[in-house]
């Protein structure tokens, strides 16, 4: 599945092992018999076990590829009373496509000066120096 994720991941500590949970918005775009455009999105529940290390780059907004184990539940709503679903996934394999501050690293580059101009260095005073 390929989706932006919907909030930032929460880590959490297990039966002596680590869970990423996070949300993954998977929106899909169709025609229907009249020819008009549709979106739709499918939000999935992810899980991702025993690797802590990525929790800092799974932000909310973050453009996703992940493979894994589907499992689909019911229950019933609490406030509508309504049988619902929900699709979670546990997942074995994630790719970043991009992240939250792809953007201001592109303003950031964008304002940098051209390969090969020189820079013009700052003078510091002796008495700042930090040693």
């Amino acid at each position: 599945m390929i989706g932006h994720l919907g909030r930032d991941a929460v880590l959490r500590e297990v039966n002596g092992g680590s869970v990423l949970s996070f949300t993954v918005a998977v929106n899909e775009k169709f025609r229907d018999k009249a020819g008009v455009l549709n979106e739709r999105t499918t939000w999935v529940d992810c899980s991702m076990w025993d690797r802590p290390q990525m929790a800092p780059y799974l932000l909310q907004g973050t453009l996703v590829h992940i493979e894994g184990a589907p499992k689909a539940d019911s229950y019933v709503s609490t406030h509508s009373g309504a049988l619902s679903s929900i699709l979670r996934l546990r997942v074995f394999s994630l790719q970043l496509l991009s992240r939250k501050d792809d953007e201001k690293r592109k303003a950031a580059v964008a304002i940098a000066p051209p390969v090969g101009e020189a820079v013009p260095e700052q003078e510091t005073p002796a008495d700042d120096l930090p040693f």
